[in-house]
């Protein structure tokens, strides 16, 4: 019997079925456009793109324009890569450009999809940016697509890293740029570091359309972005805390699987105390609990948590010496990308590779915050309902599910659960040799590293031939999911979420010519695709004969929606496909969200070894607990997000203050007016209100005027005179302080004093920050107590941070005045002078380090030899012994000097 919500459904559609129903008006002028626009010459393309520019810049709403745009760059893009899009694609286009997520199957072409919002929206002329997961797709993507852009009378850019700066400003000067979030981001916060605006990247952020937008904004947005610099080296230390942990017990720690944390017993305390005060790393009469100890006992967690909650090939690879991380949803290595708090360093120390510094942020910025600064955001997935709260409270975006051009037939399975990890895996084994035996290609998914070389040991040993996709062969990703559709193909990947790339039945055309002509390159381009064409089209038959793609899953994932990644893998484009989820009571999932209950179940039933239990309660309960963990990762995004809005508030004052800045040309009036307050401040600490004469602190304020302005002032006598007030005395400080910096001003000559106050403020500012954003860290790792105090923890660092941000500016306003007072301009005779001054002291840096005659050492090896006159020295060659009888070679020594 239908429920009342059913019944409903069934008389009004669903929320998601009346936005579908919404754009059919819009897809039909675009189609009725579309006689039209095929009549127009390739040059009559690009001058429609110019009069539809045109348009926008009077004034004209996108949305009007809309209907034309996307008829002519359909035409464009049928004409350039003899693609014509479907109504439905039309469809994801419009969602996307009106700041939505479009949900779209895979294989249903959303690199295309992006095409017509893109161009839409660049007629505008302030930029669009298309954000990929990888730098493999931002280039693919612009290479491909350029060609549709080119064809409309667009420009087209790509962001990499360690592009050059020129090329990189030229990138997204462009009407379109193709980039990955984190090249975005920190070319962001680089830009940000900048001291010229000549010298910075990126344009006012316009438009930007998320690819994958779950895996970007989802899953790599609970890690911020930071631009770090080395700080001291404690690498022995870690390594000495290193050597204990290991002798530590069950007893001695406490994990906890469901909020990824490991922490000390009382029992571990006493443990970690002892073996510390043994290893002679803890002084005897210091005590764990000491505030003297707090370093090492941060250093003793990390390290503990270095080897319980870290797992080689599971959560890191070491490669090439180096620890490298894992992406747990994509499986792909993340280069460059470091833990931090010396959680990196402590498993470097367990691994017994080489130490690397830790890091004192620069700069920093989290991709929930990145994101927003856009004006409008829009993004595409194949999954991404399950976390439409997540994407509406965070970023104001709706998820709208697309039609499929055509209908899925893929055969979804219920979930499969054996006792044990052996009965499963035995299990995969049997049901890939099956697939493999009748030609039915087969994608096993794993969740880790580990996992997929267990699994390819026990097919090896049954002798089925197969791929294993993990992080270790990330540079063979894209030629092993372009073999995965090929008959009876056996593929086994870490994670396919965000791969970017299809698996076409029957295999891939274009990697086949590729090989071909790689093999071959005398061959017909032509001769050869035609070949390839017809051999694919009689594999892929075959394939589909057999079922189409059999995705086998080996373990639920805790997200619902990378499951769904894996499955929407299968039955692209209307293609038959079967998918299977193969669990056991031993996998993660299982073992953490409550399979105790389930274990009864099975032995009640009288489960023999072997036999799986599969039934549709199975599958709703374990929905159930991705549901629940999909939640509580929510709670801490969003707990961390309300966190780092607070910086985002004063990061947003601070970047906007630099580019006024940067942007001025005349700074005089500004740095005029943070010496006034500067003044206005020293008087009224030392000559408080409403105080009397013989309260005041005036040999303190001439001190401090002194160390600020530069100043040398009579202020005491000042104190003396009937009369005199804080107020006089502050407008006498205003106008001595006044004349002194225009007499400095005069000295320099005004252009160069305007370069000084701009670069002056900006390395203050730079500075001031740094040493901010570090305090906040330290503020941030301690606040938490507060709530032992029953004071909450996000209002006490609000209050806080914001007092210390205030302390900043007061700070910024006194060292920059007090810079500015010190500078002062050199004469020619000074700067000789200094010059000589400085040869001088190398020179005898120089005999002190060789031990010359003069500090003592050899005698000269030439008679007569004198340091000042070169004619006494002999005639050595460069390679000779210097005559100076310092042992050194001559180049290296005297030699330097002619």
């Amino acid at each position: 019997m239908l429920g009342i919500g059913s019944i409903a459904k069934k008389v009004f559609g669903t929320p998601n079925d009346r936005k579908v129903k919404a754009t059919l008006p819009l897809v039909a002028k675009i189609n009725a456009l579309e006689p039209e626009f095929e009549k127009l010459t390739d040059e009559g393309i690009k001058d429609k793109t110019k009069a539809l520019a045109e348009r926008a810049r009077n004034g004209e709403s996108l949305d009007d324009l809309l209907p034309e745009a996307f008829a002519n760059c359909r035409e464009g893009a049928r004409r350039a890569l003899g693609l014509r899009a479907f109504d439905v694609q039309l469809m994801g286009g419009i969602f996307l450009h009106q700041g939505n997520i479009a949900e779209m199957k895979t294989g249903e072409g959303k690199t295309l999809v992006a095409t017509f919002p893109a161009y839409l929206n660049a007629l505008s002329g302030k930029g669009v940016h298309i954000v990929t997961v990888n730098d493999y797709l931002a280039r693919r993507d612009a290479e491909w697509m350029s060609k549709v852009y080119t064809a409309l009378g667009l420009t087209t850019g790509v962001v990499y890293p360690q592009q050059p700066d020129g090329e990189k400003r030229e990138a997204y000067q462009a009407d379109v740029t193709y980039a990955t979030n984190n090249e975005l981001g920190f070319d962001y916060l680089r830009d940000n570091m900048k001291s010229d605006l000549k010298e910075m990247a990126q344009r006012p952020h316009n438009f930007a359309i998320v690819d994958e937008v779950d895996s970007i904004l989802i899953d790599e947005a609970r890690t911020p972005l930071i631009i770090s610099g080395p700080s001291t080296d404690r690498s022995e230390l870690y390594k000495s805390v290193d050597q204990i942990v290991p002798n530590l017990d069950d007893t001695h720690y406490v994990l906890d699987e469901k909020q990824r944390n490991v922490t000390f017993t009382d029992e571990g305390n006493e443990a970690m105390e002892k073996l510390l005060h043994d290893a002679g790393i803890l002084p005897e009469a210091q005590s764990l609990y000491d505030p003297e100890s707090t370093s090492i006992v941060h250093h003793a967690t990390q390290a503990l948590k270095a080897h319980k909650m870290f797992t080689r090939d599971k959560d890191y690879i070491v490669r090439d010496g180096e620890v490298l991380l894992i992406d747990e949803f994509t499986g792909r290595m993340m280069v460059g990308r470091r833990l931090s708090d010396g959680l990196h360093q402590a498993i470097e120390a367990k691994e017994g590779l080489e130490i690397k510094p830790e890091n004192v942020t620069l700069a920093s910025v989290t991709f929930q915050n990145y994101f927003r600064l856009y004006d409008k955001l829009a993004g595409m997935t194949g999954t991404g309902t399950t976390e439409a709260e997540e994407f509406a409270e965070i970023y104001g975006l709706g998820v709208v599910e697309v039609p499929t051009n055509r209908g899925i037939a893929r055969v979804d399975e219920h979930d499969a659960v054996y006792r044990t990890a052996k009965e499963k895996f035995d299990a995969i084994v049997e049901e890939i040799k099956v697939a493999h035996a009748k030609g039915q290609p087969a994608l096993v998914g794993t969740t880790s590293i580990e996992k997929s070389e267990f699994l390819s040991q026990l097919l090896q040993a049954e002798g089925v031939p197969h791929n294993v996709l993990n992080a270790r062969q990330h540079e063979q990703e894209a030629q092993i999911i372009a073999d995965a559709g090929k008959l009876g193909a056996v593929t086994i990947a870490t994670n396919m979420a965000g791969r970017g790339t299809d698996i076409q039945l029957g295999g891939n055309v274009e990697m086949k010519v590729l090989d071909a002509l790689a093999a071959d390159p005398d061959a017909d381009p032509e001769e050869v695709r035609k070949r390839m064409e017809a051999e694919v089209a009689d594999e892929k038959q075959r394939v589909l004969e057999a079922g189409g793609l059999f995705v086998l899953a080996t373990e639920r994932h805790e997200s619902r929606r990378i499951d769904n990644q894996l499955r929407g893998r299968s039955g692209r484009q209307g293609d038959p496909g079967r998918s299977a989820f193969f669990l056991s009571l031993e996998d993660d999932l299982m073992r953490i969200f409550g399979s105790e209950r389930l274990d009864k179940v099975l032995s009640s039933l009288g489960m023999k070894d072997g036999e799986a239990i599969v039934h549709p309660w199975v599958n709703k309960s374990l929905e159930k607990a991705q549901a629940k963990v999909e939640g509580r990762n929510f709670d801490i995004r969003k707990h961390l997000l309300k966190f780092d809005d607070v910086m985002n508030d004063q990061r947003k004052v601070i970047f906007g203050q630099r580019r006024e800045i940067m942007e001025s040309k005349d700074l005089s009036e500004i740095v005029r007016d943070m010496r006034h307050q500067v003044i206005d401040d020293l008087v009224d600490d030392c000559m408080p209100a409403k105080s009397y004469a013989d309260q005041w602190e005036m040999e303190r304020l001439q001190a401090e005027v002194q160390e600020h302005l530069g100043l040398t002032l009579p202020i005491t006598e000042w104190g003396e005179e009937d009369g005199v007030d804080d107020e006089t005395v502050r407008e006498r400080l205003e106008a001595e302080s006044d004349r002194f910096m225009a007499e400095k001003a005069e000295a320099f000559g005004d252009e160069t004093m305007r370069t000084i106050e701009k670069q002056v403020l900006l390395q203050t500012i730079d500075q001031k920050w740094r040493e901010h954003l570090l305090t906040l860290e330290h503020l941030r790792s301690v606040v938490g107590f507060r709530g032992y105090a029953q004071r909450d923890p996000l209002n006490e660092y609000k209050n806080e941070s914001f007092q210390l941000f205030e302390g900043l500016l007061d700070g910024l306003r006194a060292e920059v005045t007090q810079k500015l007072s010190r500078i002062r301009p050199i004469s020619p005779e000074e700067q000789a002078k200094m010059m000589q001054q400085l040869v001088a002291q190398r020179q005898e840096l120089d005999r002190q380090a060789e031990g010359g005659p003069e500090a003592g050492g050899p005698a000269p090896l030439v008679e007569g030899f004198d340091e000042t006159a070169p004619e006494t020295w002999g005639d050595p060659r460069r390679n000779d012994p210097c005559p100076c009888g310092s042992g050194e070679k001559f180049k290296n020594c005297h030699g330097r000097m002619v």
